[in-house]
């Protein structure tokens, strides 16, 4: 068997006394910053520093209770995105040999005192909830006595920790592309949906704001809901009040799901993308790689937030600072380029 590396090894290693190696690593000492340097530098090279990592989570956190609305739960093309946020913390969980818990709400809302008494009973050491910020939720899990996450979601009076993609700067990077582009005319297709859609319409407006030009908010539209058929039945009636659809070069969508719907609203009045209109989405699921064209987007690193969610509790425990205030963690967001994109004619 390999033999694990130890604090004697980075001190070999750095050419440093064991102590200072210690004093380095703990920063319990002053020391020169090229001795502090130098230590930090073997110990990542060696491993030491990720295996030390590694041994105080599976010390830290060892039961997580994940509680979930009961709209997120099914497993379909419509919850591609919730299940890839799972499927990252679920990965991340058997890496690091957590035992998952798992609450799904019975209505649409999540119980916050039914989530409290089952990760009491569990002897859970972390509550992670999906998809579900309402401030009743969130009081009620604040008064739990253990470290509480909520995930694609935002807690406005920071009672808690949060993570989720960066909204705001993800939509404000696409509209400021669009605008590059010689696009003045953007359709935003978008929906009532929760305060992380509210910050898809800030980016939109941003981007205008930053170009200095005013923001045309005669051209946003609601669909009923996220679903691609709701994106498809918001474009035909528009498209059924003004054919022109407002004299719109491009559409941006708060989500992927509605641009699929565009997509097919517009190809079924023959109205070419990206030759007649641009389409730009956001989240970047797999279905919009194999759309016609395929679907340009903002790509959010679902997959990453689990992991993010993990160490915020992680912390958290480690920590065990009662003062310690909420921390709020936004994952940054990049442009896809595919083919649903061109200049306006």
């Amino acid at each position: 068997m390999e033999r694990k590396v130890n604090l004697k090894d980075v001190a070999r290693d750095a050419e440093v006394s064991l102590s200072t190696a210690s004093h380095a690593l703990n920063g319990t000492a002053p020391l020169t910053i090229e001795v502090r340097e130098r230590v930090l530098d073997s110990a990542k090279r060696l491993g030491y520093l990720d295996r030390r990592r590694k041994k105080a989570t599976i010390a830290a956190l060892h039961v997580l209770l994940l509680a979930i609305p009961h709209d997120a739960a099914p497993e379909s093309d419509l919850n591609l995105v919730s299940w890839t946020i799972l499927n990252g913390l679920r990965r991340e969980c058997e890496r690091r040999g957590i035992r998952i818990v798992p609450y799904v709400s019975s209505g649409r809302r999540i119980d916050g005192a039914e989530v409290r008494q089952i990760a009491i009973s569990e002897r859970a050491d972390g509550i992670v909830v999906l998809n579900d910020d309402q401030p009743e939720l969130i009081r009620s899990l604040a008064s739990a006595d253990m470290p509480v996450v909520i995930v694609n979601g935002e807690d406005p009076a920071m009672l808690v920790d949060t993570v989720t993609p960066e909204n705001r700067f993800g939509a404000r990077l696409g509209i400021e592309h669009l605008l590059a582009l010689g696009h003045r005319r953007i359709l935003h297709l978008t929906w009532k949906g929760r305060t992380t859609i509210q910050r898809r319409y800030d980016g939109f407006s941003d981007a205008y704001f930053a170009a200095q030009l005013p923001v045309p908010k005669d051209m946003i539209i609601e669909a009923e809901g996220y679903e691609p058929r709701h994106g498809e039945a918001a474009i035909n009636a528009l498209l059924h009040r003004d054919p022109t659809l407002k004299g719109a070069t491009a559409v941006f969508c708060a989500a992927d799901n509605l641009a699929l719907g565009c997509l097919k609203a517009l190809a079924d009045r023959d109205i070419r993308v990206p030759d007649a209109i641009s389409v730009l989405g956001f989240d970047d699921i797999v279905p919009g790689e194999f759309s016609r064209p395929p679907l340009s987007t903002v790509s959010v690193p679902t997959d990453r937030l689990g992991a993010a969610a993990l160490a915020l509790i992680e912390q958290r425990l480690i920590a065990n600072d009662p003062q310690r205030p909420a921390h709020r963690l936004e994952l940054g967001c990049h442009l896809v380029l595919r083919g649903s994109i061109a200049p306006p004619r």
